[in-house]
This record gives structure tokens, C-alpha cells and sequence, in this order.
């Protein structure tokens, strides 16, 4: 629609230039009738590219107020108009380790997140893992690297990727939604609806300083499983905090440390 009018307007200034070189001669025009007014201009495209900023953000990972490990969430734009968001943590606890990464890829500049590739490697006490998944958006199918054919799942022009979600997330934060609904293919290859909702404003102090937030919390099921998430409006509503607990019992709380 707002192309039709841009087209149409266009179309306009051209024919009042003709119109001006042939019955006056002129050889300019007025600068103000060939500027396509702002109120055209604000695209789907200008939303996106807006919301694409490249940011690191350190993050400290506590139980119980002590700390336990590190976590650094990373946005990047690359050379081909894609963008990869990267999430690395490395957690040791008594006897227990974990070190994870989680990559994304996707068009920087599309209204949505669209996922192409997503790979999740874990190493650490138990088993190691190395999961890759891979979205064929042109004939609607997902591969993963554990299986030899195309994941057996309804597609959905919606789909995430474990973390590619939360950058629709955060951007559908920006824009005042208040309810949350994200098809997300996990690492076994099922679709998983992750819902949340917003609770409110509220101000919490992390390693990073104090800051004023909007709180959501993750919808499910049961009342087994809580997690909350905090987004900081004045800090281009980067997430701050991600709390996780199960049965009341904190499993962890990833707090923003640093941001540049």
C-alpha cells in the first residue's frame, strides 16, 4: 500500500516538472515537490533496519546471589545484509560444567525474524552436543543434522530457532505488545509454542546498575516451571535479566553486566 502511494506521488512530481519545462522553461524545481514526505518514508524495511543496532552484552550468572559463570549475548551485521545473534555461556557449579553456544542467522532487514541456520554446541559434564538446524523458507521445509530428510512438522512462516526468537522478542517489545506467542523448532525438531506475557514496570539493581523495566514472565501448562524475563526501555530494550526457577527453587539468574 504505501508503495502505491509513493508510486502515485512520483508519478505526480514528474508530471508537474514536465508540465513546468514546457510552459515555463524552467530548469528546477522546487526541492520540497520531489521529497517524498516522512510520514511515506517510515517502511516496514525502515522498522527493521531501525531495530538492527550491533551490541555486545556481558551478563553475570548467579544461584542464590553467588556467582556461578559468564554469559555474552552477541548482535552482528554481516556482509551478505544478514545479521547473527550468537548466545555463549560457560557455567561451573561443585562438580558440574557447561559451556554452550547458541548462532542465528537471519536478513537484517526484514520486518520479521526469519531464521536461516541455527547450530547449538555443548560441551561440559554428561554428553556433548552439536545440533544444527536449517530452514528452507522457498519450498517450506526444516533440516536438522540428525536427520537424513526434512523435519516431519506443519510449517509456519512464524518459525524461530532457539534463540532467534528472542530478537522478534525484543523488537515486538519496542512496539508495545503485551502478549507473546512464538513457534519455535527445538533441537529435537518438534515444534514448541513459547508464550509469555507482560506483567508490568518495575525497577531492579543488577551488577550493570539500577534500571527501569518492563517484566514478562513465560506462560505455561503447569505452575512447576517459572522463568521471567526483564527488557530496559532505556537501554533500546536490551534483555537485562532472565530468571528461571522450578517448584518455587531458583535455578538460575542471568544479570546484565556490561553493554556496548
Amino acid at each position: 500500500m504505501q508503495f502505491l502511494i509513493i508510486k502515485n506521488f512520483l508519478h505526480t512530481a514528474l508530471t508537474t516538472l514536465k508540465k513546468s519545462l514546457k510552459n515555463k522553461g524552467a530548469l528546477t524545481l522546487s526541492l520540497s515537490t520531489l521529497v517524498i514526505p516522512s510520514s511515506f518514508a517510515n517502511t516496514s524495511t525502515d522498522l527493521a533496519s531501525d531495530s538492527v543496532k550491533e551490541y555486545t552484552a556481558k551478563y553475570d550468572v548467579l544461584r542464590k546471589g553467588e556467582r556461578y559463570g559468564r554469559a555474552t549475548r552477541i548482535l552482528k551485521k554481516l556482509d551478505n545484509n544478514n545479521c547473527r545473534i550468537s548466545y555463549e555461556s560457560d557455567i561451573e557449579w561443585m562438580i558440574f560444567s557447561d559451556k554452550r553456544t547458541e548462532i542465528s542467522t537471519f536478513p537484517c532487514y526484514d520486518n520479521h525474524v526469519s531464521p536461516k541456520n541455527y547450530q547449538m554446541i555443548r560441551t561440559g559434564t554428561g554428553r556433548d552436543k552439536n545440533y544444527k538446524i536449517s530452514f528452507d523458507r522457498t519450498n517450506k521445509q526444516v533440516f536438522s543434522n540428525k536427520e537424513k530428510f526434512p523435519l516431519k512438522l506443519i510449517w509456519d512462516d512464524q518459525l524461530q530457532d532457539g534463540i532467534s526468537y528472542q530478537v522478534q522478542f525484543r523488537r515486538d517489545i519496542k512496539q508495545g505488545k503485551t502478549e507473546f506467542d512464538y513457534p519455535l523448532v527445538d533441537k529435537k525438531g518438534r515444534v514448541r509454542h513459547y508464550k509469555f506475557q507482560v506483567v508490568g514496570k518495575e525497577t531492579i539493581t543488577l551488577p550493570f546498575g539500577n534500571v527501569e523495566t518492563i517484566k514478562v514472565k513465560r506462560l505455561y501448562d503447569n505452575d512447576k516451571r517459572q522463568v521471567s524475563v526483564w527488557f530496559a526501555p532505556s537501554l533500546d530494550y536490551m534483555m537485562v535479566r532472565t530468571w528461571k526457577g522450578e517448584k518455587g527453587v531458583e535455578q538460575f539468574d542471568i544479570q546484565l553486566k556490561s553493554l556496548n
